[in-house]
């Protein structure tokens, strides 16, 4: 949550039940310090409107396109900051769907007969108590369902 909704939620909540601030925001799980905070970052209102001004001129320009766009123009100017300020605005560059293409056609394979005829091999893998990984290497007939082998190793 966003700490302007937090301070709007405190404010609701000490004037629905006339509790006093510590109170109000121990309910949310948040500092005192944390709902007096107020930002001393410059709002940067004219690089916003030239962001947005380019944004809706150049629609198919991402935010790293629009950063070199905005360096030509002299801006001394980070991709992060650009990239945060994109976000604020709400601009997005909208991804074109993809089509799905048909895939061939595949042949299916005709089903076992008797045992050992055909079998199939997968890993499996998972974790130990301490956090390392370990895989298996099964094989299995696929006539009669049993496993041939099952081989673990890290």
């Amino acid at each position: 949550m966003k700490p302007a909704k937090r301070r709007e939620l405190v404010r609701e909540i000490r004037q629905a039940y006339k509790l006093n601030e510590l109170r109000a925001c121990g309910l949310i799980g948040i500092t005192r310090w944390t709902n007096r905070y107020q930002s001393r970052r410059d709002p940067q209102t004219e690089l916003r409107v030239r962001l947005r001004d380019l944004a809706s001129t150049r629609l198919r320009y991402g935010y790293r396109r629009l950063t070199v766009l905005l360096r030509r123009e002299g801006w001394h100017l980070n991709t992060k900051r650009v990239y945060r300020l994109y976000r604020e605005e709400g601009l997005e560059l909208r991804m074109k769907k993809r089509a799905k293409r048909v895939a061939h056609a595949r042949i299916r394979l005709a089903e076992a007969s008797y045992p050992n005829q055909r079998g199939s091999m997968d890993f499996v893998s998972d974790r130990l108590v301490d956090g390392r990984w370990f895989r298996i290497l099964t094989v299995v007939d696929q006539y009669t369902r049993e496993c041939l082998c099952a081989h673990a190793d890290r």
